[in-house]
């Protein structure tokens, strides 16, 4: 990853922030490559409860713009990504022509808990630049098998 990103963004599920472990995780693991952990604009408010996709959406154009004009570097050189629901958003954002260089999708959530037939991956064939998916064994949200 550090060979053709300028810079890495990453969102927290729908339940935590930017503060998530997972994140800091990846923030220490590529460094020096600059991170940044954003939160989504309900959890900036204090509220508990995710916002509408077009409002988390416009969320991550918005902070990826900012990091682009912030570190000087191109919007393809962006690595986004994040944590279930927040790597989810980000692969939607990208799919809708957002650049990337990449996505780092952990725990995606390939479906509601308990409903498999309700997948969420009409926007993947969209997405043409490497994407990293990583899982754990009991992801109520999809699976190894499933994934």
């Amino acid at each position: 990853m550090t060979a053709t990103a300028g810079a890495v963004l990453l969102f927290p599920g729908a339940g935590s922030n930017r503060n998530h472990g997972s994140l800091v995780a990846i923030e220490r693991e590529v460094a020096p490559v600059p991170v940044v952990r954003a939160d989504f604009p309900y959890r900036k408010a204090g509220r508990s409860s995710p916002d509408r996709p077009p409002v988390l959406l416009q969320s991550v154009v918005d902070e990826a713009s900012s990091l682009v004009a912030g570190k000087r570097i191109r919007a393809n050189r962006l690595v986004l990504g994040g944590r279930s629901m927040g790597g989810r958003i980000c692969s939607m954002a990208v799919a809708d022509g957002l650049p990337a260089a990449g996505l780092v999708l952990i725990c995606y959530p390939l479906h509601p808990p308990g409903k498999p037939e309700q997948l969420r991956v009409e926007h993947l064939p969209k997405l043409t630049m490497p994407c990293l998916f990583v899982s754990g064994t009991r992801d109520q949200f999809g699976s190894p098998a499933e994934l």
